[in-house]
């Protein structure tokens, strides 16, 4: 969960609630994570934090994702909500306060249960400028079989949100929000590629997509070869899905 030094007071927060983030992005060839490392405490962690008492909690975690991606038209998804007993572990979130020089006895209310809300995002890979918070050392991209070990239930968070977006894949088109606004079938079939896990059949792939009445066929990407120039593509305005205003 990501922190303000300047806004942690207590009374400020609905108590007990926070959200946690799964931020993919596509960097044509793999999907990525984005993790925080929190400062001098080698502990690794989803992007997430808390909403404010006079929030709503959509608008708390799209301005929690804006603030480590710089990015406004994002794609965001509630998935699940996570609220196990044993999510309750004081002691990476003492290290974390204690390697920032906040007391924690000051902050005892962040080291109790916590039930966390859970969103993905789908983001542009190409515009992301990460930002970390003012706890943490870095943020960076992480592809899924090169995750670091990471705190609390967040490799399950993680597991989750893949398996919903798989889910939603055929049903959403979401992988538009993985891809520049025209792109060749190959560049679309990565997509579909990556979030699987899997091969795909690419003539296969190519008659389900065109048969699906889904995508637009715009001007082919020249290149040098105008043999094998791909046409580009995109997907028709009512099957864009559209990002939490």
């Amino acid at each position: 969960m990501t922190l303000k030094k300047q806004t942690l007071q207590q009374e400020d927060y609905i108590p007990n609630l926070a959200f946690d983030s799964v931020i993919f992005g596509f960097n044509g060839k793999k999907l990525k994570i984005l993790i925080l490392e929190y400062r001098n405490t080698g502990l690794f962690a989803l992007p997430g934090g808390f909403i404010r008492r006079d929030e709503n909690l959509d608008e708390a975690v799209k301005n929690g994702v804006r603030e480590r991606t710089g990015l406004t038209d994002i794609y965001l998804e509630q998935f699940q909500t996570f609220g196990e007993a044993n999510r309750a572990d004081p002691e990476p979130m003492k290290r974390i306060l204690e390697m920032n020089g906040l007391d924690p006895a000051s902050h005892q209310w962040l080291l109790g249960r916590f039930i966390s809300v859970a969103y993905y995002a789908l983001i542009n890979f190409e515009k992301v400028v990460p930002k970390p918070d003012p706890l943490s050392d870095g943020i960076d991209w992480y592809a899924l079989d090169e995750l670091p070990p990471l705190m609390m239930d967040h490799q399950t968070i993680i597991e989750k949100a893949l398996e919903t977006l798989r889910e939603n894949l055929e049903k959403k088109l979401l992988g538009t929000n993985l891809l520049p606004e025209k792109f060749t079938m190959k560049e679309l079939q990565q997509v579909y590629e990556a979030i699987y896990g899997t091969s795909l059949n690419r003539s296969g792939f190519q008659r389900k997509m065109l048969s699906s009445n889904t995508l637009v066929r715009h001007e082919k990407r020249f290149s040098g070869n105008a043999h094998k120039a791909p046409y580009l593509y995109s997907f028709k305005a009512n099957n864009v899905v559209q990002p939490i205003e």
